[in-house]
């Protein structure tokens, strides 16, 4: 099984590869494409291409591209303003331009409409550099604990297949990463995702004849390894977190 990398992720990664020199122009759209049919920006000068966008943030200064996943109430990886950070909670993704000399920055929020990706640019602060050993200790606790208090629910009984899927994170294809995204960064957004699916799988069927306090007690234990898995995601996107190589 492969995990599929969000919009962001892509454009964080293969973006900021092609800011570096380390994958041509080409190889970049290429696989932020993936499957869909098209990438564009809009605006009142018209349409965009991803390249176009992306030289335009280079120009301003930017060494690197960053991702972010915030969810309600959970705005981690962003600094506003205000209309960006709900742009992009409502997206559940967003793409920070990395080193810009001015302030405010600039920032990208992706919707899909049909088989394509319309982004939009938005004013974006600069956000404090992320720590990608903290999102990595904090995703492994969190994952100890979602096991433990599941096992005491009895997650085996009610949902075999979250249980094994919890405990196997070796599960899935690695990742493609681009040049220049260190292994443990590759490693911690393949785990991110596969525990995201797990939190997914979970959630999907609360099961039958199950008390209301019981449904609660399961929503409990789950929830935060969704926030962790989300955070770690962040964290692997986001070169200003990466360790020096």
């Amino acid at each position: 099984m492969a995990f599929e990398m969000p919009a962001a992720g892509r454009v964080a990664w293969w973006g900021t590869a092609f800011l570096r020199g380390l994958v041509s122009p080409d190889e970049y759209v290429d696989a932020v494409l993936a499957d869909d049919a098209a990438h564009v920006f809009g605006g009142t000068a018209g349409p965009r291409s991803l390249l176009e966008a992306t030289a335009a943030v280079r120009q301003a200064g930017a060494t690197a591209l960053g991702a972010a996943f915030p969810a309600p109430g959970d705005p981690w990886g962003l600094a506003g303003p205000p209309p960006f950070s709900a742009a992009s909670t409502e997206a559940g993704e967003a793409v920070i331009a990395l080193g810009v000399r001015t302030e405010p920055g600039v920032g990208w929020v992706p919707e899909r409409v049909g088989r394509a990706v319309e982004w939009t640019s938005y004013d974006a602060r600069r956000r404090m550099p992320l720590d990608l050993g903290d999102a990595d200790r904090t995703l492994r606790r969190t994952l100890l604990d979602a096991a433990n208090r599941l096992a005491e629910l009895d997650v085996a009984r009610w949902r075999p297949e979250v249980a094994d899927a919890l405990h196997d994170l070796r599960a899935g294809d690695p990742v493609i990463a681009p040049p220049g995204v260190p292994t443990r960064a590759a490693d911690l957004a393949r785990r991110a995702l596969h525990l995201q699916e797990v939190v997914e799988l979970a959630l999907d069927d609360e099961g039958a004849a199950v008390s209301a306090g019981e449904i609660a007690a399961r929503r409990s234990a789950i929830l935060p390894l969704g926030s962790a898995a989300r955070h770690a995601l962040t964290a692997a996107c986001s070169p200003d977190g990466w360790p020096d190589p």
